[in-house]
């Protein structure tokens, strides 16, 4: 089993990256936070998880061991497969899953695309107590590290890993419209201004 690379990013797009490790190409399937800290032509290093199917073998890659921890202990939850994983781990950080679940916030668990009212209420049950390895840990004051530069086409981009993670074209639109300014064209920035506007945090709730 594949558990740690380092290498060159030689492409990467919300959703996955390559990572050229010793001339080999692997090819990572990502969240957005993890997305968020590549930059292509630089060297990055990814905890793993490798997923043996019959028809083919997938690599999951995560910025730290918190998050590789915290996308076991949710594809053990009855419903939810590594692509809704990464989708949760796309929307909450480790530290606001783990504080949603123990404070039984269906509703903060429910803007999670793919995540309905059941979803949510399983994942308080079959998670709560579970969370040991962030236990403690500050609250995250925000996503992933922005990338350098203005990326051409980062509206679409952004609108792109929006649907894939489930939301509607429309409410994609509008998240990332009401975000490019603040954004100034950093994609990474795009998208998790666009995130907090469709799944708004309840810390004031």
């Amino acid at each position: 089993m594949i558990a740690h690379l380092r290498g060159q990013v030689i492409h990467a797009r919300p959703g996955e990256a390559i990572l050229d490790v010793g001339g080999v190409g692997y090819r990572v399937a990502v969240s957005l936070t993890t997305f968020g800290t590549l930059t292509q032509g630089q060297e990055a290093a990814l905890h793993t998880i490798t997923v043996v199917r019959e028809d083919a073998i997938h690599l999951y890659g995560f910025r730290d061991m918190e998050e590789r921890e915290t996308f076991m202990r949710l594809v053990e939850v009855s419903g939810i497969g590594p692509k809704l994983a990464l989708a949760i781990l796309s929307t909450l950080t480790p530290q606001r899953l783990a504080r949603a679940v123990e404070e039984g916030a269906i509703t903060q668990l429910t803007q999670v695309p793919g995540i309905g009212k059941k979803g949510a209420e399983r994942m308080v049950v079959e998670l709560r107590g579970k969370f040991a390895h962030v236990a403690g840990g500050p609250p995250s004051t925000g996503g992933a590290a922005p990338l350098g530069g203005t990326l051409l086409g980062a509206e679409g981009e952004a609108v792109s890993a929006l649907l894939n993670l489930g939301f509607k074209e429309s409410q994609a639109q509008a998240a990332v419209a009401a975000s490019q300014a603040e954004a100034g064209g950093d994609l990474s920035a795009l998208i998790r201004l666009s995130l907090r506007k469709l799944a708004p945090s309840e810390r004031g709730r």
